[in-house]
């Protein structure tokens, strides 16, 4: 059991993949980011899948960013591995999220 969140483009190609234990409570940090925590079953994620828009990825980026970086430098937030695989999913969705308009994710 774990939580295995997926991002994907239209053409249901992986863009982005965050993996978290079922007792590591960071990752209730990407569903809060995401405002998903319908999403989240306990141990992992309910199965279920949304869209998000450009703006709901910006927001969730701009919600990471005053909650981690704001007191802390870049190279301390590199040690922390689960904080660097959520920026990273973030950024790859809203890539996609602009390519394409929305991203889907899939919460596992």
């Amino acid at each position: 059991m774990g939580h295995d969140i997926l991002g994907v483009n239209r053409a249901g190609k992986e863009i982005a993949y965050a993996r978290f234990s079922m007792g590591n409570y960071n990752a209730t940090v990407l569903y809060r980011l995401l405002d998903a925590d319908d999403f989240y079953a306990g141990v992992s994620g309910s199965g279920g899948s949304t869209l998000f828009s450009v703006q709901q990825i910006e927001h969730a980026i701009h919600s990471y960013s005053q909650l981690f970086e704001k007191n802390e430098s870049a190279s301390e937030l590199d040690i922390d591995w689960d904080l660097k695989q959520i920026k990273e999913f973030l950024l790859n969705c809203l890539t996609t999220a602009k390519n394409e308009g929305n991203v889907k994710v899939f919460f596992g």
